[in-house]
């Protein structure tokens, strides 16, 4: 009996060879060692089946399938929109739109913040502080042609009235220029209420002076070359008075009127003030109602920022007499 015979198979038939015998072997094995170790021995005939079978399916279905797939391993997770989300997209138009309020509300705060600023201005301007320009030299070197001053309207708002040493800007129509024999009209009111507001230019009825002397107050002076005298006490005025001036090259004796005052510049050469209008009708007395405020700063040019304090010089005339000692 020949020992080279290739052994037979359990159902009598010939053992495989090559592929086909490694293909069978795993088959058998696979049967012993369980469901997963013959899943991967597949035969080639079999995988060759199954690439065919995915061949004939149409593409629709292979990626249905496999988006199906994917839907199903992200089930409960959060997908995120590519587009965006839509209230992060929208613009400043689209939330005034959702909230009710148009689109040109924005500009309209805008002018409505304006409008109160200015009618706030307006308001200080007309009766708190109000800025002047200085016409003339009369009241160098403290004040010069040019300067912005402001003019602080409550100085003497609550019952307070102009002290010696002031300086005041006030209306001259009265005093030093006559009252207009012409009656007033809608437009003359129109023009005074704009100036008031500071809306039109102050004309030519303001002055700016020093006050000198107050309500009962007697001021005298003998002339150049002598001090002016308040109820008898000299007074120093060097520390305002323009370099090179007299204190008056004009003498006079005057008893100030109660409620009005005795004004004059600095540059006392150069002014036309109370000396000035004596043989007049008020006398060149200006009423306290004629003051619309004490000027308290230069403002402008920057240069010359500074505040117009009350000289010690009429400290000397304290408890001599007149309103001022009343304070």
């Amino acid at each position: 009996m020949s020992t080279h015979e290739p052994p037979a198979d359990r159902d009598g038939s010939p053992a495989p060879t090559g592929a086909d015998s490694l293909s069978r072997s795993a088959v058998v094995s696979g049967v012993g060692s369980g469901v997963a170790s013959g899943a991967a021995a597949e035969s080639p005939e079999r995988g060759r089946e199954r690439a065919g079978d995915r061949d004939s399916e149409p593409a629709g279905d292979r990626t249905g399938d496999r988006t199906g797939d994917r839907a199903g391993d992200s089930v409960g997770d959060p997908v995120a929109d590519p587009v965006g989300d839509p209230d992060e997209a929208e613009g400043p138009e689209q939330e005034d739109q959702k909230s009710g309020r148009p689109g040109h509300s924005r500009s309209r705060d805008l002018l409505l913040l304006v409008g109160i600023c200015l009618a706030a201005l307006l308001l200080v301007n007309a009766f708190v502080a109000r800025p002047f320009s200085v016409p003339s030299g009369s009241m160098e070197d403290t004040l010069r042609p040019g300067d912005r001053l402001i003019a602080n309207q409550l100085a003497y708002a609550f019952g307070g009235h102009p002290q010696r040493g002031d300086i005041v800007v006030f209306d001259g129509t009265g005093s030093f220029l006559r009252e207009s024999a012409k009656p007033t009209g809608f437009w003359d009111g129109a023009r005074s209420l704009a100036r008031d507001l500071g809306l039109a230019p102050a004309g030519d009825t303001l002055y700016v002076k020093r006050v000198i002397g107050v309500g009962g107050d007697r001021v005298t002076s003998t002339g150049p070359g002598a001090p002016i005298t308040v109820n008898g006490v000299p007074v120093d005025e060097t520390s305002y008075l323009s370099p090179g001036d007299d204190p008056s090259s004009v003498a006079f004796d005057v008893v100030v009127p109660t409620g009005e005052l005795w004004v004059m510049g600095d540059h006392r050469s150069a002014s036309r003030d109370s000396r000035d209008h004596l043989g007049e009708p008020g006398g060149g007395f200006v009423p306290e109602e004629k003051v619309i405020g004490r000027a308290d700063w230069v403002v402008y040019p920057f240069s010359r920022w500074t505040g117009l304090d009350r000289p010690a010089a009429f400290a000397v005339t304290a408890g001599t007499g007149g309103h001022g000692d009343q304070r």
